[in-house]
């Protein structure tokens, strides 16, 4: 199964208002995609993770992010280009706007998934449909619904429920790192950067996987289709509507006069 195909599927079946994106973690040293554009040169401006991946889903441009085009400190720590200081750690980015003291702060930054710093690269993303690479995990916002029809795709072969965390905070961590490193489809809560920044919508959420369950993910999306789990979601109507009394005296008026 290829990019095209994939993005087919999904596009199919779930209807998203954005193009699915593709992601990888590109190997430094290593030639771009063509026509990938790099955000600090070719767009005049840093930026976070989650502005490239509406960039993607949006515009439809593959962007290239590497640590001269990222903004965010937390995205710099996640994606493996900077060093977890000990001031990172302690807390003091999510001290007083996420939590209440300083040991539950350096809880969350803990719980950020991070990709080793050997393990780092140039974050490309770009419209799956029109990727000319193998992803290493696979972006789809919608709205709840849409992800709910993803995750029983997920599902299919396996049974089961999926297991996903949320923290209101880096979930361009959750979206690409811990699809890749726990390669399991992943439910993704957008959070408070993502909407300042990446303009995501307050009736959107999201939906990640690793590449390799791509043909799964499709076989889920054929086979709910075909079992009566599809989007847009069909609304009962085979019922009969009960009127105010007023509508329902008219209505008996008719009977008694014999329908005249």
């Amino acid at each position: 199964m290829d990019n095209a195909q994939l993005a087919a599927a999904i596009e199919r079946y779930v209807r998203p208002d954005t193009f699915p994106v593709a992601a990888r973690i590109w190997p430094q040293g290593e030639p771009l995609p063509e026509k990938a554009r790099r955000p600090k040169e070719d767009l005049g401006a840093r930026i976070t993770i989650c502005q490239g991946v509406s960039i993607a889903r949006r515009y439809g441009w593959t962007v290239a992010v590497d640590t001269a085009d990222l903004s965010c400190p937390i995205a710099q720590v996640a994606f493996g280009f900077k060093p977890a200081l000990e001031y990172y750690t302690r807390g003091s980015l999510a001290h007083g706007m996420y939590t209440e003291t300083q040991e539950a702060a350096a809880r969350t930054e803990a719980a950020v998934p991070k990709l080793p710093p050997e393990e780092h690269g140039v974050v490309v993303l770009g419209p799956l449909a029109r990727a000319a690479f193998t992803p290493d995990a696979v972006v789809v916002y919608g709205n709840s619904a849409q992800v709910m029809v993803l995750v029983a795709a997920a599902l299919w072969r396996r049974g089961g429920e999926l297991v996903s965390r949320f923290s209101a905070r880096a979930d361009c961590a959750d979206l690409i790192v811990r699809a890749v490193r726990e390669r399991e489809p992943q439910v993704i809560l957008p959070c408070y950067g993502d909407r300042v920044f990446g303009q995501t919508q307050d009736h959107e959420m999201a939906f990640s996987f690793p590449y390799e369950r791509a043909e799964e993910i499709v076989a889920g999306l054929e086979g709910t289709h075909k079992g009566g789990v599809r989007y847009p979601i069909p609304h009962y109507l085979r019922y009969e509507a009960h009127f105010p009394e007023t509508y329902q005296k008219l209505s008996r008026m008719w009977e008694e006069s014999g329908g005249d």
